[in-house]
């Protein structure tokens, strides 16, 4: 399960912008998580809430948003929403689609203390 180490990071990210701006205590942390991410938000949130316990989010809440999978078709030109990176255009059936958006995971914003 790759959410682990994932979650890991985010509360790197978390510590490291306490030490920068000074705060001491996250109450909501806002997380984007893509479709094409391979990112699974149910076991994201359950290892958020493993790594988190002792730390400065300790307690936090974990807010996915989640984001859609779009993606240009080279066959037709049109930019698409797509489920899978891997499937084809849904306007014109055509190959491939290539990823514009839906494969990031980023902490969007913090709630603090």
């Amino acid at each position: 399960m790759h959410e682990m180490s994932l979650a890991e990071g985010v509360v790197q990210i978390i510590e490291d912008a306490a030490r920068e701006q000074g705060f001491r205590k996250v109450k909501t942390v806002f997380l984007e998580i893509g479709w094409l991410s391979s990112v699974e938000p149910d076991a994201m949130a359950f290892c958020f809430g493993a790594v988190s316990r002792g730390t400065i989010a300790d307690g936090a809440t974990l807010e996915i948003i989640e984001v859609p999978g779009r993606g240009e078709c080279l066959s037709c030109g049109r930019t698409v929403e797509i489920g899978a990176v891997f499937d084809p255009c849904p306007e014109c059936g055509g190959y491939p689609v290539h990823p514009t958006a839906g494969t990031e995971m980023r902490v969007r914003e913090l709630e603090v203390d």
